[in-house]
């Protein structure tokens, strides 16, 4: 029998079981020293907020895998041998596979500040990150300071988790708008001043040099560029993740900044795949990044890749850019793509609207010749997906999209709706005379196709 091990018991390595236990009755093993089962990730802020248990976190039965054959093995892989299809696990102990998959993950970025590895400082990312942060900073008291190195997703998340607690932070944020590398000016504003909201210290444009010791080596405070000197007990190091591939490198396995893969997430040595935020494509597909270090994405590969283990080759395709996250209490949803100003392409325009008491806004972007639509952001307003994938596909023009946005709009129905409000700030702006169509379940259900398109009714 054909045994598929997979190292990591995070989404992607279990959705690949899962898919694959589906497919065949091959021998499947999954290896990880994090968890005894796999849990959701993105729900760990929420054990520490209060709002669920750990057990919570865990989509499956602990009688699942067992009556699923797939054997959990609890242990660390410290050495790939490709040409002997062997691992290397601790104390010595071996584990021979005929295909096997890396899922991995990540660990968070350190960029080699002094005193970045002293007791109380501390990335967001495994389960073991959540046990430390609960017994540094279990409350106010205990902790009476926390500084978050880097803006991006995790940072907030972390922001938002002491806060719920209590905990004063601050937040030290290299560029000089939170997120400006990812979110156009307008939307990064916003969160800017809805951080502040929050009574968290927002401090832009300024960089950690490094972390000071007490005299039993827990970071004591904080300086920075600025000359500034933050007494704290915590450092949340929060400035991106790098591919945790370390105990690849001596394994003839191609490498970059991941594990270099094809479109079918195999490696230079066959029968030998990566997948999830530690696999990196060889050539980045459209606008992605090379490496995807995203939750959906992970699933995607796991699927993509049991199908073509199982005998049915499948090339990763993950289709249109899509994204959700929460800053706080603002929900964010991003279709297609929506660059900001350090990164967007020529062509690209920008129509951006914001509610003007609420924090709540949208961009738009198009093709400034041919008004193709190719992208949004929604900041406060939840759209549909379907929708969204469809236009796309469809290649509609942005004046078609700001018209059937109700049919986008998936708020409840005693929500506010503003679609009325954005589409005349898009006729001043645009110099159009266009209005809001109702919405249609007809048009919201059907599925077009590219040869046919949906017809304007």
């Amino acid at each position: 029998m054909e045994h598929i091990v997979i190292i990591g018991n995070g989404i992607s390595g279990v959705t690949a079981a899962r898919h694959i236990r589906k497919l065949s009755d091959k021998k499947i093993t999954i290896i990880s020293a994090e968890t005894d089962y796999f849990f959701s990730r993105t729900a760990l802020m929420y054990v520490y907020m209060g709002h669920m248990k750990f057990e919570h976190t865990q989509p499956y039965e602990n009688w699942f895998w067992k009556k699923n054959r797939i054997e959990l093995v609890k242990d660390y892989v410290t050495q790939v041998d490709p040409e002997n299809k062997r691992l290397v696990l601790t104390e010595g102990k071996t584990m021979d596979f005929d295909k096997l998959i890396i899922a991995t993950g990540s660990k968070p970025n350190k960029f080699g500040w002094k005193g970045q590895d002293l007791k109380g400082v501390q990335g967001l990312y495994s389960k073991q990150d959540l046990d430390q942060l609960e017994a540094d900073a279990p409350n106010k008291d205990a902790c009476n300071r926390a500084v978050i190195v880097g803006g991006g997703l995790i940072g907030i998340e972390l922001a938002e988790m002491l806060r719920s607690r209590e905990i004063p932070v601050t937040f030290l944020v290299r560029e000089e708008s939170f997120w400006n590398g990812v979110l156009p000016k307008g939307e990064s504003q916003m969160i800017n001043e809805h951080i502040k909201e929050h009574h968290i210290d927002l401090k832009l444009g300024t960089n950690l040099v490094e972390i000071l010791p007490d005299e039993n080596g827990r970071a004591k405070a904080v300086v920075t560029d600025k000359g500034e000197t933050i007494a704290c007990n915590l450092v949340g190091l929060t400035a991106g993740v790098t591919p945790n591939i370390d105990f690849l490198k001596d394994s003839g396995i191609a490498l970059g900044r991941g594990v270099k893969v094809d479109r079918f997430l195999e490696t230079n040595i066959k029968g030998i795949y990566a997948i999830g935020d530690c696999a990196e494509q060889h050539e980045p597909i459209g606008n992605r990044r090379p490496i995807e270090a995203v939750w959906y994405t992970g699933r995607m590969m796991g699927e993509a890749l049991a199908q073509t283990i199982c005998g049915k080759p499948r090339k990763y395709s993950p289709g249109h850019w899509f994204n959700s996250a929460k800053f706080l209490d603002i929900e964010y949803q991003t279709y297609g793509w929506v660059f900001s100003e350090r990164t967007k392409k020529e062509h690209e325009s920008h129509f951006h609207w914001r509610h003007p008491s609420e924090k709540i806004c949208i961009t738009v972007a198009y093709d400034k010749d041919s008004k193709k639509f190719l992208g949004i952001n929604t900041f406060g307003i939840r759209m549909r997906h379907e929708i969204f994938d469809r236009w796309l596909t469809e290649e509609r023009d942005v004046d078609y999209v700001m018209q059937y946005l109700k049919d986008a709009n998936f708020d409840p129905e005693f929500y506010s709706h503003y679609e009325e409000q954005i589409i005349s700030k898009y006729n001043s702006v645009m110099q159009t005379r266009l209005s809001v169509k109702k919405k249609s379940w007809k048009r919201i259900f059907s599925k077009p196709t590219r040869s046919e398109p949906m017809r304007q009714s």
